[in-house]
C-alpha cells in the first residue's frame, strides 16, 4: 500500500492590481494582473499525521505572499517581478520548486501577455 506521494500546492487565477510596466500610464496607475503558482512540496504522506493546519503549508499564506510581493513597489519589468516572486516563494519551508506565471491583462486588445518561470526541483 502506497503511503506517500508528491504534493503540489496550486493557486490559479489570482487576480489583483499591481504597479508594473515601463509605459507612462503603467507608471501612474496599477493594472490588473493574473498569477498562477505551483509549489512542489515533494514527497508527503498521503494523509497528514494529523488534521492540523500548522503541520502543512497554509495556502492563505502563499496567496498573501504573492499579493504582497507583486504590490510592494513599482517594477518596470514583468521579468523582474516574477523573479522576485519566485525567490520569495522558494524561501517557504518545505518548498522544493516553484512554477509561476504572471499575465498582464490589458496590454493588447487581442491577447494577454505573460511570463512563466520555473525554478527548483520538478
Amino acid at each position: 500500500m502506497t503511503k506517500a506521494g508528491t504534493q503540489i500546492l496550486t493557486l490559479t487565477g489570482l487576480r489583483f492590481d499591481a504597479n508594473v510596466g515601463i509605459l507612462d500610464h503603467e507608471k501612474t496607475a496599477p493594472q490588473p494582473i493574473l498569477v498562477d503558482a505551483e509549489l512542489n512540496l515533494g514527497t508527503q504522506p498521503l494523509v497528514p499525521r494529523d488534521d492540523d493546519i500548522t503541520h502543512v503549508l497554509d495556502y492563505r499564506k502563499v496567496r498573501r505572499i504573492i499579493i504582497d510581493e507583486c504590490t510592494a513597489q513599482h517594477v518596470n519589468l514583468l521579468e523582474s517581478l516574477i523573479g522576485k516572486l519566485c525567490n520569495r516563494l522558494m524561501q517557504l519551508p518545505g518548498v522544493l520548486g516553484v512554477r509561476v506565471r504572471i499575465a498582464k491583462l490589458r496590454i493588447f486588445d487581442d491577447c494577454e501577455v505573460a511570463i512563466r518561470m520555473e525554478t527548483g526541483l520538478w
